[in-house]
């Protein structure tokens, strides 16, 4: 004998339970991907710009990068 909550199947619940939690979950994973993508094209043409108008390297950029907390402190000690 099928459950019935309200003259509704509980199949028929639970498939729209599923098909929400689904759309939800899809739509969750869509918006990381899109934020992603768009994150990882400013920073590629952060690259570019660096490279073709300064001369900059990606090595150079990373090189940077990786000495910014010492960069950061050399800058606070002077201030003091």
């Amino acid at each position: 004998m099928l459950l019935k909550v309200n003259n509704m199947p509980i199949n028929l619940i639970l498939l729209i339970a599923a098909l929400l939690v689904s759309w939800l979950l899809f739509r969750w994973l869509f918006t990381i991907i899109k934020s992603t993508v768009i994150n990882l094209a400013i920073i590629a043409l952060i690259i570019v710009l660096l490279q073709s108008a300064f001369g900059i390297s990606p090595q150079e950029l990373l090189n940077e990068i990786i000495n910014l907390p010492q960069t950061f402190q050399n800058f606070f000690s002077n201030i003091q």
